[in-house]
């Protein structure tokens, strides 16, 4: 990593980072917001949770041609697709996904968690062999740690999963490798950091950088909903936060960088019902860089950004480089897709922005 000076650099250039959490929708949708990920990203752990979810690996390898084909051909950018865990999975189709080389990891969704997971696993006992299949052939579990029943508090809800669902699925299988995506609480951070076995965790740039606040009250203190701030688990109180940061900056190659980017359509933000999502790709680099600043932290970002979950997952480090410079950009505007759509990024302003 290289910044400009160390008292308040002017730039930062860091090996080329990926994303190891990211919604890229499918269709006009994909087409629009793939290059704001495309651009920073040189690679990325694509979600399943299509509206259509992606269980099969000829579903994957098919969502995956789709991506590739969206590309802009000047950007140079892998997928590495992953599979949605349903009761009805077949551990059959995890050999198929571990000999196709092609699927990096199957994701829990619990029933009704979060965005398309009505399809989602309603009691992890029901996935057992597949499990144990993912365990034998060493194939990733990426889990939304939520509860999601109606009685739980949104704000309880992983919490409750560490303890209903994580702790005893680990016991039962502690060879599987294990990635709990954009941890929210001090209390998850804290197994995550101090548990045996092969586990790691996502953080995303918009839970280090706001607490629950943020979706009520705006820069200026003016009270309302921000509906572009809710996201799935939702934000959290500012000591939760603070364990975040803490965890990201700390140098444990057990945290590393997943954006979580989830694009709506703004018609389908601003609503009665928001969807749950925030739309980060934008600025996603820019923002961690901020987070990491104001810790005091920048020259830790590199390592979480570039080097851990590559390690992680046993992929090679990039070679590349990326440069970001320091310089207040005027608010962006939409993202717009072929259909008229537009996708509004959760932040409109950076101290940070890439090079180029």
């Amino acid at each position: 990593m290289q910044m400009a000076n160390e008292r308040a650099a002017q730039s930062l250039t860091i090996t080329r980072p990926d994303d190891w959490h990211l919604h890229l929708r499918d269709g006009a949708t994909m087409a629009a917001v793939l290059p704001c990920s495309s651009r920073i990203f040189a690679r990325a752990i694509v979600m399943p949770n299509l509206r259509v979810p992606v269980t099969t690996v000829e579903q994957a390898l098919a969502y995956r041609a789709r991506i590739q084909a969206a590309i802009p051909t000047t950007h140079s950018f892998e997928p590495l697709m992953t599979l949605y865990l349903t009761s009805a999975m077949s551990p059959d189709e995890i050999d198929r996904a571990r000999q196709s080389g092609m699927i990096y990891g199957v994701k829990l969704y619990p029933a009704r968690a979060t965005t398309h997971s009505d399809a989602g696993v309603q009691s992890i006992a029901d996935c057992t062999a597949v499990l144990e299949r993912m365990q034998r052939v060493d194939l990733p579990l990426l889990v939304h740690g939520e509860v999601a029943r109606p009685e739980i508090d949104v704000f309880e809800r992983e919490r409750i999963f560490l303890d209903e669902v994580l702790l005893p699925l680990r016991r039962d299988f502690p060879g599987l490798r294990v990635v709990v995506e954009h941890v929210t609480t001090r209390e998850a951070v804290q197994y995550v950091r101090e548990a045996p076995g092969r586990i790691a965790a996502t953080i995303t740039a918009h839970h280090l950088l706001y607490n629950r606040n943020a979706m009520f009250l705006a820069a200026d203190g003016s009270v309302g909903m921000r509906p572009h701030f809710y996201c799935l688990p939702v934000l959290k109180r500012e000591e939760h936060r603070q364990a975040l940061v803490g965890a990201a900056t700390s140098g444990s190659p057990r945290f590393f960088l997943g954006t979580d980017s989830a694009p709506h359509p703004r018609s389908e933000k601003e609503s009665a019902c928001g969807c749950a999502g925030c739309f980060t790709a934008p600025l996603a680099l820019p923002m961690y860089a901020q987070a990491f600043e104001q810790a005091g932290a920048l020259d830790r970002l590199e390592p979480f950004a570039s080097f851990y979950g590559a390690d992680f997952y046993g992929l090679p480090r990039n070679s590349e480089t990326v440069t970001l410079v320091r310089q207040s950009l005027a608010p962006l505007a939409p993202i717009l897709s072929s259909q008229g759509q537009q996708f509004v990024p959760l932040v409109d302003t950076s101290v940070w922005t890439l090079a180029g």
